[in-house]
């Protein structure tokens, strides 16, 4: 057996010095002597014919992996140095009981852990049988003060996936029979994820984030994905729901500790740390559940608490989805079951505080009381009041306000009531649904929404800028309407022609007061927010379907490119769809040498479709 540095042929073990810091990246992790009952071991072996097809640099740069000035080349040594790290397969229980062997050259020297944890997939509520179903907790590394998790999704099939749990017996890993049976990544999944989650990060968005694809000829990939706590509620609601108090107080105060030696929390003593957490939940919630609503982002949460971290961050991105306009019906197909909506997100994210007031109270009181206790309990209360609040500060920086001037605003409770008011209006024609109804979609189903709300919020202050009066019912309609919509969906009736003019008086009435807040001339506030507006409503904003296609044409394009520029399109690309303003990149992009990026057809096509899927799921 090996460690994870070996001798190539092709590069020297001295030339991998320069990689050192993913020495500490070896399966070693503390989660294991704080939870012992709370993980399954693996062995694992080397994984063979892999590529790097995407590294992270500025991620590995921000954990301190590689030297700030570091030059952003997937090189020879790097490439060795990464599959020597990551391109790993669990020698799981199916190889185990057909004596299926690996040679011992292959085989680390370390075991890996599979975490259990809640997972609404597997038969019963407690959470027996399910946990990392097809990942690997490849360890963690501290470098500048800070520790990250790192794991790895497609590194096998282990006992916790769910085919074992509902099958009852041991699955070869590649096994393509049963749901949830394969073990397998997807390498198309791998880069859509790596795109998303760098968008979103950049957008001030928590999320785990890709670190690295390795790619496979058959298309399967090993993600690796990282964060500062990769831990999610269901980590502890599985010991919750086992009325296990040791193992469920171990989880809980490993996750307090990392988080203050990150610097994330403060210092807290005793049993107050487990309120002082509770009480950071509830307001993490609030307040991503209000901006995954506001910013039409679809993702799956329910009782268990999986696809979410416990610091509200997002995680799995297999069913998640941003939708161009808010198509609440959607609603994704998991073989046997239905997902949420995007409007049910909120209520399950109550569920969720609800149950972490019930696990605090049990880990103080040492009995656990029933959940129904907890319904109203403070917590539930906070995360329902920093939702609104949150919601309403983001409504306000979509019309186009900066943070300063919202803080201003939503001071007086007069105002609070006035961007309520202008919220319900807003709402009413953002839920509009078309006469066409709910039908199948290629991962579920959906029911088309008929108008754009970033569309007359972009093109309002522009109105008004020009000189404009109050626009005609059937003006503002057409602006705002959807390729969705029918012509009985954009009837002027007249109740919609009076939302459209309650819509333009409550929206004036906003920028009056701000202008007086601010001590602005309301022609020049109108001038800034229409700057705004046009980056943070942008008409190319990627969605869900545009961005399965944005992942196909960059594996093609890894066959014709090489993998630097291959980077820079990946870079280009995300920093294209970082729509804060001052902060988004102009396109054309140029290259840094050479060729210049957009003179690829293939890469100029990425943002056609996202023109053309602007308005999808």
């Amino acid at each position: 057996m090996r460690k994870n540095n070996r001798k190539n042929e092709n590069v020297k073990a001295k030339d991998l010095l320069h990689y050192h810091a993913f020495d500490q990246i070896c399966g070693a992790h503390p989660f294991k002597s704080a939870v012992p009952d709370g993980f399954v071991e693996y062995s694992v072996k080397t994984r063979h014919g892999g590529e790097v097809f995407y590294f992270n640099f500025e991620l590995a740069q921000e954990m301190g992996l590689l030297s700030k000035g570091t030059h952003h080349s997937l090189n020879k040594k790097l490439c060795r140095k990464l599959l020597d790290t990551f391109s790993i397969e669990v020698i799981n229980e199916y190889e185990i009981e057909h004596g299926i062997t690996a040679s011992h050259t292959d085989i680390r020297a370390e075991k890996y852990m599979a975490t259990r944890y809640l997972q609404l997939q597997h038969p019963g509520r407690s959470g027996l049988t399910s946990g990392d179903g097809r990942s690997l907790w490849n360890g963690c590394f501290t470098g500048k003060g800070v520790t990250w998790d790192i794991s790895s999704c497609g590194t096998g099939v282990t006992c916790l996936s769910p085919a074992a749990a509902h099958e009852g017996r041991n699955f070869k890993t590649g096994d393509k029979n049963a749901s949830y049976g394969s073990g397998r990544g997807d390498l198309l999944d791998g880069v859509g994820a790596a795109l998303m989650s760098d968008i979103f990060h950049r957008s001030k968005l928590t999320t785990e984030r890709t670190l690295l694809l390795i790619g496979y000829p058959d298309g399967t990939s090993v993600n690796v994905r990282t964060a500062k706590n990769l831990l999610r509620p269901a980590h502890f609601f599985h010991h919750l729901k086992q009325g296990q108090y040791k193992r469920l107080k171990g989880a809980v105060d490993y996750y307090i500790e990392r988080q203050i030696s990150n610097g994330e929390w403060p210092m807290v003593h005793g049993k107050a740390r487990y309120t002082a957490m509770l009480d950071h939940v509830a307001r993490v919630f609030g307040k991503m559940v209000a901006r995954l609503e506001s910013d039409y982002i679809f993702c799956w949460m329910d009782w268990d608490g999986d696809n979410i971290l416990c610091d509200g961050g997002i995680i799995d991105y297999g069913s998640l989805r941003q939708f161009g306009l808010f198509h609440h019906e959607y609603r994704y197909d998991d073989a046997d079951r239905m997902s949420t909506s995007i409007t049910e997100q909120k209520n399950k994210a109550k569920y969720i505080i609800q149950t972490f007031a019930q696990l605090v109270d049990y880990l103080i009181g040492g009995n656990k009381r029933p959940i129904k206790l907890f319904a109203k309990s403070p917590a539930v209360r906070l995360f329902l009041d920093v939702f609104s609040q949150t919601k309403n500060e983001l409504l306000l920086n979509k019309i186009g306000f900066t943070d300063l001037a919202v803080q201003l605003f939503l001071r007086d409770k007069n105002n609070v009531a006035l961007i309520e008011a202008f919220g319900r209006v807003y709402s009413a024609f953002e839920r509009k649904k078309s006469i066409r109804g709910l039908y199948a979609v290629g991962d579920g189903v959906s029911w088309d929404a008929v108008f754009c709300m970033r569309d007359i919020l972009r093109e309002l202050p522009l109105w008004f800028q020009a000189g404009g009066d109050w626009m005609t019912a059937e003006h503002f309609v057409e602006i705002m309407r959807s390729d969705y919509a029918e012509e009985s969906d954009i009837e002027i009736s007249p109740y919609r022609r009076r939302q459209v003019r309650c819509f333009q008086r409550l929206y004036w009435q906003i920028v009056e007061k701000i202008a007086s807040l601010t001590v602005q001339a309301e022609d020049e506030l109108i001038g800034e927010m229409a700057q705004r507006s046009a980056v943070i409503n942008r008409y190319e904003r990627v969605t869900g379907d545009a961005l399965i296609y944005v992942a196909k044409q960059l594996i093609k394009l890894n066959n014709s490119v090489s993998k630097n520029v291959l980077h820079q399109m990946f870079e280009g690309f995300v920093e294209q769809q970082v729509l804060i303003p001052g902060k988004l990149t102009p396109f054309p992009l140029p290259h840094k040498a050479g060729k210049s990026i957009p003179s690829y057809s293939g890469y100029r096509k990425l943002f056609k479709v996202i023109r053309e899927c602007r308005e999808g799921i």
